[in-house]
């Protein structure tokens, strides 16, 4: 196989000419976004993470420099990844496949424009001297040179229909369910809504100890994707008490940022939501219901696990170039303990002001 790189660095020499079955690799141009887009639509392994409206939000919200690129084949787009450089004084200086995303890496149709595309971007780290590069690939084989990053898991569910849907769930579950329904509790879908979802989510980083993401987070995932997006949020009586902002994309649903009152628990209002969710799911046609990832051992996880999921291991991999070791800024890293406790006794107030400036040095 011959590969040819036209974009930042150059990996082996051009192929004869006229070699139709050569594999090149380029920088995204906003001139090629529906063929990058139509063709992670067309992967098994395409996600919300890898489609362009992804690039534009973090660019918008955290000013992110983005490294798209893609690889292709006979006049066709072949592999994309969705690549940030970061840099900060935590994580230090590094690539990564794709930030604030539980799914990212390349995306490819075949082996040659993966390979060719993970070549491209392992010389990319290199010669700008990273620390590290990260893959958070979804599945696959631990790729020579890569350190596994296997602290996380994620969860799905087949939908079907209503009666089924419920019948396949653990019977705990269907009880709390029930228990949402009798406490009059009612759900609402709709971007109008943003305001009072970003009180729920606020707090509940609050109490969660992690620093709360800036409201323009989602008022950019609400521009960029649209109808591949939704916010439901629970209520009881007129109260706000839990709710979601969740991704639609080639028939999965995804629910992704949650936020929940102090009085969510004691309503079953997040068992309430999340069942609201997997109907409305199915009504929309869609095949699945991703949870997305957790860390084992967990109360989030314990949750998780209760709804009739398929649990696997997520494949993250980090090629190390400057660091000797693997990072690890996940929240429950003992590392970072003192500092939660420290921010779960913040007032609200300061937690929402200074939370989104910290909150974009762990990517």
């Amino acid at each position: 196989m011959a590969i040819h790189s036209t974009s930042e660095s150059q990996l082996i020499a051009d192929p004869p000419e006229n070699d139709s079955s050569r594999v090149t690799v380029h920088s995204y141009s906003p001139a090629i976004r529906d063929k990058w887009d139509q063709f992670v639509a067309a992967q098994p392994g395409g996600s919300p993470f890898h489609l362009i409206a992804w690039k534009h939000v973090l660019e918008k919200t955290f000013g992110f420099q983005a490294a798209y690129f893609y690889a292709e084949c006979g006049g066709e787009i072949s592999a994309v990844v969705p690549m940030f450089r970061i840099s900060n004084w935590v994580v230090g200086k590094a690539l990564i496949a794709a930030p604030l995303g539980v799914y990212g890496g390349i995306c490819a149709a075949d082996r040659e424009s993966d390979e060719a595309l993970l070549e491209h971007v392992k010389q990319l780290a290199e010669s700008e001297q990273v620390d590290y590069l990260e893959l958070r690939n979804r599945s696959g084989e631990l790729i020579s040179g890569f350190h596994p990053n296997d602290l996380y898991v994620t969860f799905t569910t087949e939908l079907s229909n209503s009666d089924a849907n419920m019948k396949g769930l653990p019977k705990g579950t269907r009880y709390m369910i029930r228990k949402g329904e009798k406490a009059n509790l009612s759900s609402r879908i709709g971007y109008d809504q943003l305001a009072a979802f970003y009180d729920l989510f606020a707090n509940s980083m609050r109490r969660l100890g992690t620093p709360v993401f800036p409201p323009t987070l989602f008022k950019n995932i609400a521009t960029e994707f649209g109808d591949l997006a939704n916010l439901m949020v629970v209520y009881h009586g007129d109260k706000p008490v839990s709710g979601m902002l969740s991704f639609m994309f080639n028939g999965v649903s995804m629910p992704y940022y949650m936020g929940a009152s102090p009085e969510a628990p004691a309503l079953a209002a997040n068992n309430f939501l999340y069942w609201r969710l997997m109907e409305d799911a199915t009504q929309r046609g869609m095949k699945s219901f991703d949870f997305g990832r957790s860390k084992r051992g967990t109360g989030v996880y314990d949750f998780k696990s209760k709804w009739n999921t398929r649990i696997e291991p997520l494949k993250y991999q980090v090629y190390l170039v400057r660091r000797k070791t693997s990072p690890n800024f996940s929240p429950v890293n003992p590392k970072f303990q003192i500092a939660t406790k420290v921010w779960q006794k913040l007032p609200l107030w300061l937690t929402r002001q200074v939370g989104p400036h910290v909150v974009r040095w762990f990517p």
